[in-house]
């Protein structure tokens, strides 16, 4: 039977996601009516710029004082789109203190202060849900907190930012320069003016700090991920993952230790082979790849950023809240009884494609070999090419730890014969 009382609800910022998701609640209104189980209803919009006209939100429900908002009581559920750790982070636990249940996309927030929000939501006995925060309307938290609840999950492998695959895939396609396909993203809308957060791999490591922390049961800050941006990549550097049958893709990696005792997350572009599903993902599309015990392997994809997409999955949490609300129950928490360690990124196991800048004369090869086997690491293949004196060496080694390649990669700067290392990347996904 429909309760005729209506939810409530407040958003708290209305840009591109929060329009969205006002313009959604009103034009599907009976739909979701039908969904929860009673109607839903837009109780206030905080706004830092309360003139500009927001296309169909009453200018009465519109106010600067977020704080008063979610303080009112009768609020039933808090939407923060907002984003940033301050004042959001305040605003949602004043929320809970004043009886709201939360749904965010704040991805920065979630990865710094994941664990505190939760306890916050669990001490009121309140829900906080984010499927928004990763992957924009890509289904990837609920599935990887409920639907593999009784599975064990071994690997999460993902493009979890369309600005920078956008990019990389630009200077696949088209051999353009990095800062030529920048360019374009940018005039397209991918790219932010200030694109810092998106080709340094911040937001990246916010969600590998989430989905690690889901998928292992254990905590993980933003502060566990390690970080790599993919400035330095070069037109070279897709010639020769060409050669090697190869693409580059900048990664979210987040994978439990061999021994199962620790878990790494890390962020960083990567070699991935041509066959492997993450390797066709094109434009400023998302994709994740999930590896299991039970379940093998998955893969989610779709568009991971926008306002119709990422207020997509917002308004799905908010059904889910809102069901939750009227059944007097909570949804799932921070799940983080396996409390594993996270490892540095010098305990990361893979393969290498290092390019070194050499003497074209005898014994160089040699030499360069003897230094990658007195460090332990075994040397898959090896390309030569040399003019006028100068050779560029490729050497790709078997699985190696990153501790063991960075002593292998200081002592071949020591040597005369190497003039320079042109590049290194790891090869992932095979």
């Amino acid at each position: 039977m429909m309760r005729t009382r209506p939810l409530k609800v407040a958003l708290l910022g209305c840009g591109v996601v929060g329009s969205e998701v006002a313009r959604i609640m009103t034009t599907h209104a009976d739909d979701l009516a039908q969904r929860i189980g009673a109607p839903i209803e837009l109780a206030g919009v905080a706004v830092r710029r309360p003139s500009r006209v927001r296309e169909g939100i009453d200018p009465a429900l519109v106010t600067t004082d977020a704080t008063a908002l979610v303080k009112r009581g009768d609020i039933d559920v808090v939407v923060e789109v907002i984003g940033g750790i301050e004042p959001a982070r305040t605003l949602i636990t004043t929320a809970f203190e004043h009886g709201a249940s939360v749904v965010s996309a704040n991805k920065a927030l979630l990865a710094q202060d994941g664990a505190a929000l939760h306890a916050a939501a669990e001490q009121h006995d309140k829900d906080l849900y984010y499927e928004a925060a990763v992957a924009g309307a890509i289904p990837l938290i609920r599935p990887l907190r409920e639907s593999l609840a009784g599975d064990k999950v071994n690997r999460v492998l993902g493009i979890v930012n369309g600005t920078t695959n956008f990019i990389l895939d630009k200077m696949d396609s088209t051999g353009a320069g990095y800062q030529e396909a920048l360019d374009e993203a940018t005039a397209l809308g991918y790219a932010e003016a200030d694109p810092t957060a998106d080709v340094e791999g911040f937001d990246a490591a916010a969600k590998a700090a989430i989905l690690a922390g889901i998928a292992f049961h254990s905590r993980v800050r933003l502060d566990d991920v390690y970080r790599e941006g993919m400035t330095e990549v070069t037109a070279s550097d897709f010639a020769s993952a060409k050669n090697m049958g190869c693409t580059i893709k900048l990664l979210a990696i987040c994978e439990r230790a061999g021994d199962g005792g620790s878990v790494t997350a890390r962020v960083h572009p990567a070699m991935i082979p041509l066959t492997h599903p993450l390797a066709s993902v094109r434009g400023a599309y998302n994709a994740v790849f999930v590896e299991s015990d039970a379940s093998g392997q998955l893969m989610f994809y779709g568009p991971g950023a926008g306002g119709a997409p990422t207020a997509s999955a917002v308004l799905g949490d908010l059904v889910a809240v809102c069901r939750n609300r009227l059944s007097g129950a909570t949804g799932p928490g921070e799940s983080a009884y396996a409390a594993l360690p996270v490892s540095g990124m010098g305990e990361v196991v893979t393969r290498y494609h290092i390019s070194l800048d050499v003497a074209d004369k005898p014994g160089v090869l040699a030499q360069v070999a003897t230094v990658f086997a007195e460090h332990g690491v075994s040397i898959d293949t090896v390309r030569q090419q040399g003019k006028d004196g100068e050779a560029s060496l490729v050497v790709v080694t078997h699985r190696a730890s990153d501790a063991s390649l960075s002593g292998t990669v200081e002592a071949l700067r020591k040597l005369d014969t190497v003039r320079g290392v042109a590049s290194i990347m790891r090869v992932e996904g095979e």
